[in-house]
């Protein structure tokens, strides 16, 4: 009886434990098809804000436009049609809000319904127009002709090197800016915690006495549970002054204020692992080398580091991971300016910052808000490539092993 009773107890533990697996392996997978559902949404709309549309004069040669060309059009940097392939015309530009600089109020009417026809008419008497106004406006007997603007597309999306997808008339998108910041930023960091990490977890692994040892990891854990925010406080306060005071620089928000910050952040991952790691070298290795004459140095260097090696690189990839997707204490330090970097000591905007800073202003379901979804399939399609390339490292490194 006692028998039954113990084994159906650790039948429904197995099935508690079997449903948590269960619910947690399904949450996952739907978040990451939510994720990639809501992005993908961004590639089957146009740059062009819903319900608007762009038009010049019927006899306008010029039927497309680039994102990048109408931008430049609207900002008065191309002046004239034969810029884009047109008549040599000078450009002129015509806004809804416009409309008074031609017609009077009465001309409108009162509740403005000659809008549409005074719109039609304007365009038809203006061989060098560019309009953009409300599809509601369009007159039934419209004698102008709407520019064919393409959707988004991915490689676009990819290479595009201006991020402005509130833009007027055409949004902007591309993240080529962002994806460089975030790697910029990233790799920096890497740069600054490995050889401290390394050097730290040597030292505690290695040459430690006991009683520091159990001092020193408990304060290097902690580390890891300092909220995002505290450490962004810190590189404001601290880290972004001492550069620009350093580098005599007008601003200290730079990438290498992102990159210290995060450095200090990826600290406690690296330090544990590889410690962990370098305490697992077998015992009688390190004998072995200090019999044939080694010192303790040349054992570490030469015995205790290459046999951790697929810890200290799991150490060192986890701590990137950790890097990229880092939100709040990059947003506060990094200067936030969507520019390609070309320098550590300039401006930068990562995604994890571009998403917390734009998705409470995005209109839910709209471009911008379909735009930052991509963007956070980007950032999870780069983080799982970490993932991976820890799990082929450790693998390649325990096949050596045994």
């Amino acid at each position: 009886m006692k028998t039954n009773l113990k084994q159906i107890k650790e039948k429904i533990i197995e099935s508690i434990l079997m449903l948590s697996s269960a619910a947690t392996s399904i949450t996952i997978i739907l978040i990451v098809f939510f994720l990639f559902i809501e992005g993908a949404g961004v590639f089957n709309k146009k740059p062009i804000e819903e319900g608007f549309l762009l038009a010049v004069e019927a006899n306008n040669p010029v039927k497309k436009l680039e994102p990048s060309q109408i931008k430049d059009i609207f900002d008065q940097k191309i002046k004239n049609w034969s810029e884009v392939g047109g008549k040599n015309e000078a450009i002129i530009l015509f806004r809804t809000s416009d409309i008074t600089k031609y017609y009077t109020d009465e001309e409108l009417g009162e509740n403005f319904e000659n809008f549409p026809a005074k719109i039609n008419e304007l365009i038809a008497k203006n061989p060098g127009i560019i309009a953009f106004f409300s599809d509601k406006y369009k007159a039934k007997d419209f004698k102008g002709k709407e520019l064919d603007i393409d959707k988004i597309k991915v490689s676009e999306f990819l290479s595009g090197e201006e991020w402005f997808p509130t833009a007027q008339p055409i949004a902007q998108m591309g993240v080529k800016p962002l994806i460089y910041g975030t790697l910029w930023v990233s790799f920096g960091a890497i740069l600054l915690a490995l050889p401290i990490g390394l050097a730290a977890a040597i030292y505690l692994s290695e040459i430690a006495k006991k009683r520091t040892r159990s001092l020193l990891k408990p304060l290097i854990e902690l580390l890891a549970g300092i909220p995002s925010v505290v450490y962004g406080f810190f590189g404001l306060v601290v880290i972004v002054p001492l550069i620009q005071s350093v580098f005599n620089l007008p601003v200290g928000e730079t990438a290498l204020a992102g990159s210290v910050v995060l450095a200090i952040m990826a600290l406690p991952t690296i330090i544990t692992i590889s410690e962990d790691a370098m305490r697992n070298t077998p015992r009688a290795m390190k004998e072995a080398s200090l019999a044939l004459g080694a010192s303790h140095w040349q054992t570490i260097y030469k015995v205790v580091i290459p046999y951790s090696a697929s810890g200290i690189t799991a150490g060192a990839i986890l701590g990137i991971g950790r890097a990229i997707g880092e939100t709040m204490a990059v947003l506060m330090v990094t200067g936030n300016a969507a520019v390609i970097p070309n320098s550590f000591l300039a401006p930068v905007r990562t995604i994890p910052a571009t998403i917390a800073a734009e998705l409470g202003e995005a209109p839910n379901g709209g471009l911008h808000y379909e735009a930052l979804f991509a963007l956070g399939c980007i950032l999870f399609i780069i983080t799982f490539g970490i993932n991976m390339l820890v799990e082929m490292v450790t693998n390649k490194q325990s096949h050596k092993k045994h």
